[in-house]
């Protein structure tokens, strides 16, 4: 399933349901990857200053990867205004 995610708090929740439906604590997450529950609970909150390679070894953990695409602008098509 692919997911898009904008923010650190989408990227949070998406890694807690994620989780959750893997059936795996925070704390067990956290013995995984080698670091504390409480640095799980801050990257699932969203919060800022969580090392990119410790976001990567808990993505890692949950088999999850990361692909990066270019950012639609949205914006309307000239043939559409007129």
């Amino acid at each position: 399933m692919n997911q898009m995610v904008r923010t650190a708090t989408q990227l949070g929740a998406y890694i807690q349901d994620t989780r959750a439906r893997k059936g795996i604590s925070q704390q067990q997450l956290a013995e995984m990857i080698g670091k504390h529950q409480k640095t799980i609970s801050s990257i699932e909150q969203g919060s800022a200053g969580t090392k990119l390679e410790t976001l990567l070894l808990v993505l890692a953990a949950l088999d999850l990867n990361i692909q990066i695409s270019a950012r639609s602008k949205a914006a309307p098509d000239i043939g559409d205004i007129f």
